[in-house]
């Protein structure tokens, strides 16, 4: 095998070198929230679809992180997909040492007692079905129960250390 000039050097998968990789891959920004004594979310980007039928979707959370221990116990959580504006919403639920849900922060209790964000584009309420922890990591796996979504915006992504959006002008319809 030999290497193509056009690449970057063959080397081992370590933490430094794999970080570099997945910033590559731009990713969708969701915010979610779990009730609690103290209601907790967080901004996530490992948020994907894992069937149809029955319908299960997942997204990871660090085991240090503040909120794994609500997250840990919660029976159900919301997942909110972002909108390309919403970039100072992603960055308040990323940051560490505030109240997330402190004004501008807009939000009101739904079913479940879940905390559910306005004006998020789109929302599930899910179910946690299971949490399987991988290294430093949970996967939390979940049924959707009731969700809404609107046609509206660009979705905000996460690429390269950054928030991004989608051009509507790139988009290709897909047949």
């Amino acid at each position: 095998m030999t290497a193509d000039p056009q690449q970057g050097p063959i080397v081992d998968a370590d933490t430094t070198s794999l970080r570099s990789v997945l910033r590559q891959q731009a990713s969708t920004v969701t915010v979610v929230t779990a009730p609690g004594a103290t209601p907790v979310g967080f901004t996530a980007t490992s948020f994907t679809s894992v069937s149809l039928e029955p319908p299960v979707v997942s997204f990871c959370l660090g085991l240090a992180s503040s909120a794994w221990p609500t997250v840990a116990r919660a029976r159900h959580v919301a997942v909110h997909l972002l909108a390309q504006h919403q970039r100072d919403l992603a960055r308040t639920f990323a940051a560490t040492g505030i109240d997330r849900f402190a004004h501008p922060t807009r939000w009101r209790v739904g079913p479940e007692a879940v905390p559910i964000l306005d004006d998020a584009p789109a929302w599930l309420l899910c179910r946690v079905v299971d949490r399987v922890v991988v290294g430093d990591h949970a996967i939390v796996l979940a049924e959707p129960e009731l969700l809404r979504h609107a046609e509206v915006g660009s979705p905000l992504l996460y690429h390269r250390g950054g928030y991004a959006g989608v051009d509507p002008a790139d988009r290709a319809a897909v047949a």
